[in-house]
């Protein structure tokens, strides 16, 4: 790399096997029995949906569900494409329209038998297709909330025993952690370099303002931490979770401060030694390869950006704990984290959705709640500051999304197929609408030592 815009060519080659082989699907052919009970059954589910527009168009059927238009079906009009809108086509209020195109009828069977993962699954496989999969995800959500809210009822009435049985469960060990790492942060380099910003930051950001760059909002991002942290030049800084060191360079640059950062990615580790090295910090920034259970000494400040997803909630005590144990008494420590709502969360204990089967394997969204009680049961440490960000993360999506597309030669250049490709596009597509309904959100988190006598004033950022 001959400079810090992120130019990784020449790094580590591309690998998406691992994540292309927890795609594999095994429906066959889809002529079948199953395949239009699905059908009929998914439908029958349809007929119940309350806001919004579905239209779904396969072969010369077609039908309109949602927002008070009754299920029809009839010939197919060549007059009128999927998603277009005719007079008095116009939802009421915030209402979304969407179309799907059914293609395959192995999509109706995904979708029956294996929920988010077998609607991502008919994505990647070309069963079914949109224009727009963002506002049919959301369409989805929209309508499951009276049945989300009967599922979370019932994990919190199973809780007690459920929560037996899964501490019981033997966990991924610290090799199985490296691998699932591995399989999605060591994809390539050069792969990640085409969607994300010079700064290679592969987090939310959050936006100054509209006009903000991608590179603008993520740089704003890191200066929110370094401001609440309070971070100046006689403080040393503990990252948990390097990245490709755009965090340590960025508090490098602002306040003069040492760094510590740790990761477990190899390809990730790679660049973020070279990055360094061109920016001159290197008697700044020390870099480490090593898991976070074996950190040692003490840190005025620690940070952690969407790290935390990445330990398993069986974990937690011991994660908090390692920070506390990292943290000097006086000192402060900042969590950027993707969180489900603490309604879903011991739902989310023992549920695979699209994310986790395809793109984060052993990854886990905590909840507000479950950080606040960790946190509690485990250290001596005091939550004194949070926000809550979503907009902004929707948005930083939305534009990995759309550079996504736009650099798709280059990235079927790097061998990386039209099926991988609709992996990473489905992602991107589901995680966007998941922001943007609020079904999942991404917060920033400040947890004090018991000698700390500061004040903050955290507020939500503007968008």
């Amino acid at each position: 790399m001959s400079d810090q815009s992120g130019n990784l060519r020449g790094n580590l080659p591309v690998r998406p096997e691992q994540l292309l082989q927890r795609a594999a699907s095994d429906y066959g052919d889809g002529q079948s029995a199953l395949a239009r009970a699905s059908r009929a059954t998914v439908l029958r589910l349809m007929d119940s949906m309350v806001h919004d527009h579905l239209e779904v168009v396969e072969g010369n059927w077609r039908g309109q569900f949602g927002a008070d238009v009754s299920t029809t079906s009839g010939p197919f009009s060549p007059d009128r494409l999927p998603g277009d809108q005719l007079p008095g086509d116009q939802l009421p209020g915030d209402q979304l329209k969407a179309t799907i195109v059914v293609e395959d009828e192995r999509a109706w069977v995904a979708l029956l038998r294996e929920g988010s993962i077998g609607l991502g699954r008919g994505y990647i496989e070309q069963w079914w297709h949109s224009d727009n999969p963002v506002d049919v995800v959301r369409i989805i959500i929209r309508n499951l909330r009276r049945l989300d809210e009967v599922r979370n009822q019932v994990s919190r009435f199973t809780r007690p025993v459920a929560d037996r049985i899964r501490r019981v469960t033997p966990r991924a060990g610290r090799e199985t952690n490296r691998e699932d790492i591995s399989a999605h942060y060591d994809l390539g380099n050069s792969f990640f370099e085409l969607f994300l910003d010079p700064t290679l930051t592969y987090s939310s950001g959050i936006f100054p303002n509209d006009e903000a760059t991608m590179e603008e909002a993520s740089l704003n991002k890191y200066d929110v931490l370094i401001d609440s942290l309070g971070l100046s030049a006689e403080h040393h800084l503990l990252e948990i979770g390097t990245g490709w060191g755009g965090m340590a360079i960025r508090a490098v640059e602002r306040t003069g401060c040492r760094v510590t950062s740790t990761t477990i990615s190899q390809a990730q580790l790679e660049v973020a030694r070279r990055r360094v090295d061109e920016a001159g910090f290197s008697d700044r920034i020390t870099l480490l390869d090593s898991d976070w259970r074996d950190l040692s000494g003490q840190f005025d400040r620690v940070v952690s950006i969407e790290m935390i997803e990445a330990v398993d909630w069986r974990d937690y005590d011991l994660f908090f704990s390692t920070i506390e144990r990292c943290l000097k008494p006086d000192g402060l420590a900042s969590l950027q984290a993707i969180c489900v709502p603490d309604r879903r969360y011991e739902r989310t204990k023992n549920t695979e959705d699209y994310i986790r089967r395809f793109i984060f394997p052993g990854g886990f969204l905590p909840s507000i709640g479950a950080v606040s009680q960790a946190v509690a049961r485990a250290t001596g440490l005091q939550m004194v500051g949070f926000s809550d960000f979503g907009a902004h993360y929707a948005e930083t999506l939305r534009r990995w999304r759309h550079r996504f597309d736009e650099r798709a030669d280059d990235i079927e250049a790097l061998g990386l197929d039209e099926r991988f490709r609709r992996v990473w596009r489905f992602y991107l597509a589901y995680c966007e609408a998941g922001f943007l309904e609020r079904h999942c959100t991404v917060n920033h988190i400040h947890l004090a030592g018991s000698g700390w006598r500061g004040s903050m004033a955290v507020a939500p950022p503007a968008f």
